[in-house]
C-alpha cells in the first residue's frame, strides 16, 4: 500500500499547477497513465486569455465569456476566474514560462481569437501549451515534495464505505486502485485528498484534436464513485483540424483566424459572414456548424483556411510548428489554402464542482477539463481553458490551505485488488473493434448536428455495448485497453443521456428537432448521477 498526502491523477496543466502549490503543505504523488508529457495541455496551440492591456477590461472579457456560453455560464465563477487571471499569468512567469513579446524589451504580444472583443491571448509561437507544460513539468520534477509515477493508470476510487461498510457518514474518497502498466499489478494508494485532473474525452469521437489518451477517465471514475456529472452534451468541435489522409488530429489553431485567416468553401468563396457578423472569428459552435452546412451543401469533404494575405516570413515566424507540419503534408500555407474539417476538441461538461473544484464527495476534487464549473456554459470561449486550469487549481489550494490540518489518512486498510484470472488474446481484438464502434457511432449520431432519432439509435446501440464491456471488464485480466474501453463507453453513454435530456438547441448542442433555445431551460444544467 502506498501513502501520500495529495494523490493527483493526471499530469496536465491543472494537475501540475495544483501540485506545485500543494507541495508546500505535504507530499504530492502525480499519477499519469502514459508518460508525463503526453497530455492535451502539451498540444494546446493558441494561448491563454487574460486582460493584460489598457485597452481591454475585465468587464469585456466577462461579457465575451458569457456571450459565448449562451446563457449557461455561472456568472460568479466567470467573474472570479477572469479577475484573477493576471495573477495566474504571474504564476506562470514565476514558474519559468516564456510568452512572446512585441519586441525583445517590449510588452507581451497579445493576439485575438474567435469571440474575443480585444487582443488578450498570450502565446508562445503556436505551441503555447508545450511551453507551459514543459516549464511546469520541469518545476515539478525538481520539487522534492512531488513524486511523478508514469505508466500508472487509475482504475477506480476507494471510498470510506469500501474500507468500512459500517461507516454511515457522507461519501469520502480515501484513495484509488491503480494499474502499474509495467508490471500488470494493481497498487493501492491511500491519500488525505484525491484530485481528478485527467483532461478531456475527445477520443470518444472518431475525429478529434486530442491526444490518444483523452478517454474521459476522470469523468468515468468520478461517476462510478457517485459524483454527479453535468452538461456532457456540450462537446466543442474545433472548426479547423487539418484534413489530410495521413493526419486525423493535427489542430490548425484559431489564432490563424485571429490573424486574419478566412474560411473558404469548395468554390473558393468566403462564407462565414452568412452565419455570423463576426465572420470567421465567430464563436466556435457557429463556425463549426457553418462549415458543416457548407460541406453538406457541396458534398465536399472539407473547407479551406486561407492565410495567403500574409508573407511567408510572417507565417513561418508566427506559426512555425503549423507551417512546418503543413509542409510535411505537401501544403505551403503561404501559397495554398489549408484544407480543414471540424473535430471533437473540448468538453465543456464534466464532473460537477464548485469554483474551487470540490465535488459531491468529500476529499475528492476535480480540476481542469474533466470538471464542470460553469465557466464555459454551453460553449467555451477560445483560450479560457488553460486559464480555468490555473484558477481552479489556485482556488482549490486556498481552500485546502485553510483546512489541511483536518485532513487525515484512512485508519483502516482498503482490501486488496481482486484479479480476474481469464486472459484471452482473441477477446482483445474484439475490444479494439468495440472501441472503433463507439467512436464511429458517436461521430455519426452525436456529432455537430443531432436529431432525436440519431440520439435514440446511439442510445440503443450503447446499451448492448455497455453490457459487453461490463462482461469483458469483470472476466478478463486487467489491461489498460479494457480500462479505456470501459471509460469511453461510460462517457459516450452519459453524453447521449445528457443530449436526450436537453429539449432545445443551445451553444454547442444543436438538435434539428429543437432548433431554438428554450427560455424555460436557460441556466439549467443537465445533471446525471449514478443509479438515477
Amino acid at each position: 500500500m502506498h501513502q501520500t498526502d495529495f494523490l493527483v491523477i493526471g499530469s496536465g496543466l491543472a494537475g501540475l499547477a495544483f501540485s506545485l502549490k500543494a507541495s508546500s503543505l505535504g507530499k504530492v504523488t502525480i499519477l499519469t497513465k502514459n508518460k508525463a508529457h503526453t497530455t492535451n495541455t502539451e498540444r494546446a496551440q493558441g494561448g491563454i486569455a487574460a486582460v493584460m492591456s489598457k485597452e481591454d477590461s475585465f468587464e469585456s472579457h466577462i461579457s465575451d465569456t458569457l456571450r459565448a456560453g449562451a446563457g449557461l455560464c455561472k456568472e460568479d465563477v466567470v467573474e472570479n476566474y477572469i479577475r484573477q487571471a493576471p495573477d495566474r499569468i504571474k504564476d506562470l512567469l514565476n514558474w519559468g514560462v516564456h510568452f512572446d513579446l512585441q519586441s525583445p524589451d517590449g510588452n507581451l504580444d497579445l493576439t485575438r481569437e474567435g469571440g474575443h472583443s480585444f487582443r488578450r491571448v498570450l502565446h508562445h509561437e503556436d505551441q503555447t501549451g508545450a511551453e507551459i507544460h514543459s516549464a511546469l513539468l520541469k518545476k515539478c520534477r525538481s520539487n522534492p515534495n512531488i513524486e511523478i509515477l508514469e505508466d500508472h493508470f487509475a482504475i477506480d476510487l476507494i471510498l470510506n464505505k469500501h474500507v468500512n461498510p459500517w461507516d454511515m457518514s457522507p461519501s469520502a474518497c480515501v484513495g484509488a486502485y491503480v494499474l502499474d502498466k509495467n508490471t500488470g499489478r494493481v497498487k493501492t494508494f491511500v491519500s488525505k485528498l484525491t484530485v481528478l485532473a485527467t483532461g478531456g474525452a475527445g477520443k470518444v469521437y472518431l475525429y478529434t484534436s486530442n491526444w490518444s489518451g483523452a478517454t474521459g477517465d476522470g469523468i468515468a471514475i468520478g461517476y462510478r464513485a457517485g459524483a454527479r456529472v453535468a452538461n456532457l452534451e456540450f462537446m466543442q468541435f474545433h472548426p479547423t483540424c487539418l484534413y489530410h489522409k495521413d493526419s486525423r488530429n493535427f489542430l490548425i489553431s484559431e489564432a490563424l483566424r485571429g490573424e486574419g485567416g478566412e474560411l473558404l468553401n469548395s468554390n473558393g468563396e468566403a462564407f462565414m459572414k452568412k452565419y455570423h457578423e463576426m465572420g470567421s472569428l465567430a464563436p466556435r459552435d457557429i463556425v463549426a456548424r457553418g462549415i458543416d452546412v457548407e460541406m453538406k451543401k457541396s458534398g465536399a469533404p472539407c473547407v479551406y483556411l486561407d492565410m495567403r494575405k500574409h508573407s511567408r516570413e510572417f507565417l513561418k515566424t508566427r506559426f512555425p510548428v503549423i507551417f512546418e507540419q503543413c509542409l510535411q503534408y505537401g501544403i505551403d500555407m503561404s501559397t495554398s489554402p489549408i484544407p480543414v474539417v471540424p473535430a471533437a476538441h473540448y468538453l465543456c461538461g464534466g464532473i460537477l464542482t464548485d469554483m474551487n473544484g470540490q465535488t459531491d464527495i468529500r476529499q475528492l476534487f476535480a480540476l481542469g477539463e474533466n470538471a464542470c464549473t460553469g465557466l464555459h456554459g454551453a460553449n467555451r470561449l477560445a483560450s479560457n481553458s488553460l486559464l480555468e486550469c490555473l484558477t481552479m487549481s489556485h482556488n482549490a489550494f486556498e481552500v485546502l490551505e485553510k483546512d489541511y490540518s483536518k485532513l487525515q489518512l484512512t485508519k483502516n486498510n482498503p482490501r486488496d485488488w481482486i484479479y480476474p484470472q481469464a486472459s484471452d488474446a482473441d477477446e482483445m481484438v474484439a475490444i479494439h473493434h468495440m472501441w472503433d464502434e463507439i467512436r464511429d457511432l458517436m461521430w455519426n449520431y452525436v456529432g455537430i448536428v443531432r436529431t432525436n432519432k440519431r440520439l435514440d439509435r446511439a442510445s440503443s446501440r450503447l446499451k448492448n455495448i455497455m453490457s459487453e464491456v461490463k462482461e469483458y471488464y469483470s472476466q478478463l485480466k486487467i489491461h489498460s485497453d479494457i480500462i479505456e474501453l470501459r471509460n469511453i463507453a461510460i462517457v459516450a453513454d452519459l453524453t447521449v443521456k445528457c443530449s436526450l435530456k436537453r429539449k432545445e438547441s443551445r451553444g454547442i448542442h444543436y438538435n434539428l428537432d429543437y432548433p431554438f433555445s428554450s427560455i424555460e431551460s436557460k441556466g439549467q444544467d443537465t445533471i446525471l448521477v449514478q443509479g438515477v
